[in-house]
């Protein structure tokens, strides 16, 4: 996996993974091959009667930021050229990721976002498919996609509705506001607080804290999750419409999302030369 890194602490029974992007810190089709491939390999490998796998935990090695969300890029290109099979496809592989995760590929284990930056789009969705979410206090999170005339597509609002009600989710999905980590906290969103570069020692701790009742933890998120009844049907129709939105953007929206996309760039750039 070209943009993973992983590493499995044998003591914890804890796989550490690290999104670490070649370009741009966001899901493009590159970073999603390889969070299929490393579901993939935890499924075969990991679990009952294989190597023991209690926690799973996904951070990101790109400096002040988690993940910016979808491909912007590519959706760009995908909506001039009115492929909307594509960018439904694409929706797809998103919520078929998610879902999983949801379901913790089967393995009876508590999963945890590591956040040490900033969190956008389909970043905050991917994280809300988490057990756990540790972050650090100057991590933000955020739904921009209003600004440009869309809205999160790829489980924003199954999430957000289940957690925090439906006005809620709608207040956060369309207002285009920036939240601190203590908000999310406040909301109940994020589970623990860690100082700004504290956040591996703040999962540590929360592992430490989470070991000798484990068993009910994973008991208690599978309760959790039985009420929502969120399936992967439900993911992948929002994505569809969703990707029937995209089509209807306009020039000036398609001009926002350049900007940004640019702005993305060079960040990277920025992060390469570091």
């Amino acid at each position: 996996m070209g943009e993973l890194d992983v590493l499995y602490e044998g003591r914890s029974a804890t796989l550490w993974t690290y999104m670490n992007p070649k370009g741009r810190p966001s899901f493009t089709p590159i970073m999603l091959n390889d969070f299929e491939r490393w579901q993939d390999l935890i499924e075969q490998g990991f679990g009952p009667d294989k190597v023991p796998l209690r926690y799973l935990v996904l951070g990101s090695r790109s400096p002040d930021v988690f993940c910016f969300g979808g491909d912007l890029e590519l959706f760009q290109r995908l909506i001039r050229e009115r492929k909307r099979e594509a960018l439904v496809e694409y929706g797809h592989r998103c919520c078929r990721i998610l879902d999983r995760n949801i379901r913790t590929l089967g393995i009876p284990m508590l999963t945890i976002g590591m956040v040490q930056g900033t969190a956008l789009g389909g970043g905050f969705e991917a994280l809300l498919s988490f057990d756990y979410i540790v972050a650090e206090k100057q991590a933000t999170f955020g739904l921009p996609e209003i600004m440009f005339g869309l809205y999160p597509g790829m489980g924003a609002h199954a999430f957000l509705a289940r957690k925090l009600g439906s006005a809620m989710a709608d207040r956060i999905i369309v207002s285009n506001e920036t939240f601190t980590a203590q908000q999310m906290y406040d909301l109940g969103l994020v589970h623990a607080l860690a100082e700004p570069g504290d956040g591996v020692n703040a999962v540590r701790d929360f592992i430490k804290k989470s070991d000798r009742r484990h068993a009910g933890l994973v008991g208690s998120r599978r309760a959790i999750k039985e009420v929502w009844q969120l399936h992967l049907s439900e993911l992948n129709r929002i994505t569809e419409m969703w990707a029937d939105t995209a089509l209807q953007l306009r020039e000036q929206d398609l001009k926002v999302m350049s900007r940004l996309v640019a702005a993305q760039a060079r960040l990277a750039e920025r992060i390469a030369a570091a």
